[in-house]
Parts: C-alpha cells; structure tokens; sequence
C-alpha cells in the first residue's frame, strides 16, 4: 500500500474537479481510488455548512464527494458528473488500476453493501448517540459488531477482506472502520478484534493513506488550482 501510482492524462484533457471534504469517509475512499489509480485532480476542499455554488450547479444533492471529468465536446455536462463516492472509485480504477483493486467485484461489492447499510446506520447512532435516545451509544455499537467480527473472520486467513490483497473492498471500507474506531478508542483498542486492528493499522500507517489526507484550506472561487494528488512527480 505503499505505492502511489502515476497515471498522466494527455494535455487535451481538462483536470477532472473532485469537490471533497478531508474528514468525510465517503470522500476519503474516493481520494484514495484517485490516488492509487493516479489521476491527477482539482481539487476544491468544501465546507459543509457552506457548500460552493459551483458544486451545486453540476450536483444539486449537496454532498461530497463530486467528481466533475468536464466537458470534452463530446458528451453533455450532465454526463460527466459522478456524485457517489463508490462511482468514483471504479470510474477511477476503470482508468487505471495498477494495484490491481479490481476482479472481485461480487464479493467486493457485496461486502461494501454491508458496510454502507446496516454497518453506516449503525456507526452514525454511536458516534451520535445523543441525537438517538432510543437506544445508549453501547447498544449502538453492538448492533454494529457483526460486521466487525466479519471483517475480523476474514482478515485472519487473508491480507484482504476478500482477496489476499488488498482490493476495492478494503479501500471503500477502511474510512469507515476508521471512524468506528475513533469514537472510542480505548474500547477498539481493547476489543478482541486483533486482524482487523492490523489491518487498520497498516491503512493508517500507509504512504497512500498520508497522501489524500493532506490539510488544505476551504476553496474559494478564483482561488489558486489545489492540485491532488500533491505530489507530481
């Protein structure tokens, strides 16, 4: 995971505009399909509570991540804009995916279902527990331990969650058990859930994880082009 790959697009071809949040994990998976694909981006760094209204024109939804790929003169606008962090990732490995994150889709897809429904719902009441009264923030993370232990059970026998690699689930997933882990981290850190802990810790430790969470201040219109991934070499 310590590869950054280069994927240079041809000077014709417009900067794809990536409107992103650096906390949010839906938009950190994104990034880190573009990064590892090595697509290189504008990026424009959003506050929430003050969406740009540059962003609204192209996604009226209102939520990060937004890839813009732009107009090429050959498809309409409307066309070009992916503004779900899944779509974004394949897009980006469907240009280039040199540590070979796809090829188990079904499973990988199945998995990311999980953690994008019942895992998702589950992490938002703990993390927030004082927004849902109707049950305690423990009762909230309880509800979410199945699919933990499920991680667990497959990363004991395996470098991945689904392969012996990792792949786009391990990718799309991450952010999420990052999350889960920072709400109490004295109880992850106590949870018997040792393989998912070296997972965790190999993602947060990776040069590719470090590269798309580079702190950059909220875009403006007519600020300087952010270019993401930093690094251009």
């Amino acid at each position: 995971m310590s590869h950054i790959a280069r994927y240079h697009r041809g000077p014709e071809v417009p900067l794809p505009i990536l409107y992103s949040f650096r906390r949010c994990p839906y938009a950190i998976r994104a990034r880190l399909a573009l990064a590892c694909a090595g697509i290189r981006c504008e990026l424009r760094e959003v506050v929430l509570r003050d969406k740009p209204a540059e962003m609204l024109a192209v996604s009226a939804k209102g939520t990060v991540p937004v890839l813009h790929v732009g107009h090429d003169g050959t498809q309409p606008v409307a066309q070009r804009v992916i503004a779900e962090s899944l779509d974004i990732m394949l897009w980006a490995l469907q240009q280039h995916d040199p540590e070979h994150w796809l090829g188990c889709e079904e499973r990988a897809m199945a998995l990311i279902g999980r953690n994008d429904g019942e895992f998702k719902w589950a992490l938002d009441r703990y993390k927030y527990a004082d927004r849902y009264p109707e049950k305690t923030a423990v009762e909230y993370r309880e509800m979410a331990e199945p699919f933990l232990r499920t991680l667990d059970a497959s990363l004991q026998h395996s470098a991945g969650l689904v392969a012996n690699r990792p792949t786009l689930a391990d990718a799309a997933i991450f952010p999420f058990v990052r999350q889960f882990s920072m709400v109490d981290p004295v109880w992850f850190a106590a949870s018997g859930y040792k393989a998912l802990q070296r997972w965790l810790s190999d993602w947060l430790a990776s040069d590719l994880f470090a590269a798309v969470m580079t702190k950059y201040p909220p875009w403006r219109p007519g600020d300087a082009i952010t270019l993401f991934p930093a690094d251009s070499r």
